[in-house]
């Protein structure tokens, strides 16, 4: 079984994701796995996991603004989006933005841009304070099933596979995060 952690063994969570291991933590509706996004081994550890194609790219989530502002090519965001999308931050809003060079190519996968999240949800924003940054976060789940809702659910997929599992509570919302387009504010997931 993965190594559980509650909220307070969050420096302990932490220092198992910058040596390199894959973590479940609950965001605002579903458990999600996460990793350092520029560590391309334990990347790889999270497609192996979800048997998903790694050309689908993920979204990183972070504690506050100052976590995902190098992601972000500031040159193609009109200063109103960035305006808007701030507004919305910290909250249950994963904006997908221009792409600076800071993003690893694996992050993003088949990607022009990256998506990103500022959350609110207290459990996952100690965790990225706790790293120091911002993490990858995809739903804890096998490509094609549901994602898992519970820390037992993560057990259940993914057995001793999973390096670490923080075992606290999920936001209040019913769905994962609505992703918008920045620059569009078009619906890439609703």
């Amino acid at each position: 079984m993965p190594q559980t952690f509650t909220l307070a063994e969050l420096d302990a969570a932490a220092t198992l994701l910058r040596a390199g291991g894959v973590l479940a933590y609950p965001t605002e509706a579903v458990y999600g796995l996460g990793c350092d996004p520029h560590d391309r081994a334990a990347f790889e550890q999270i497609f192996a996991l979800k048997q998903r194609p790694a050309t689908q790219g993920v979204l990183l989530i972070a504690a506050d603004f100052a976590q995902v502002e190098r992601y972000i090519d500031f040159a193609n965001v009109p200063a109103e989006v960035l305006t808007q999308v701030q507004a919305s931050w910290p909250g249950p809003h994963t904006w997908i933005f221009p792409r600076s060079a800071a993003v690893p190519d694996w992050v993003a996968g088949a990607h022009a841009g990256i998506a990103l999240r500022v959350t609110a949800h207290a459990p996952a924003a100690a965790l990225c304070r706790a790293f120091g940054g911002a993490l990858v976060s995809t739903s804890a789940n096998p490509h094609g099933q549901p994602p898992a809702r519970s820390a037992q659910a993560v057990r259940d997929y993914f057995g001793d596979a999973l390096a670490g599992l923080l075992d606290a509570p999920l936001g209040a919302q019913e769905r994962p995060t609505t992703i918008r387009d920045a620059l569009t504010g078009a619906i890439i997931r609703a």
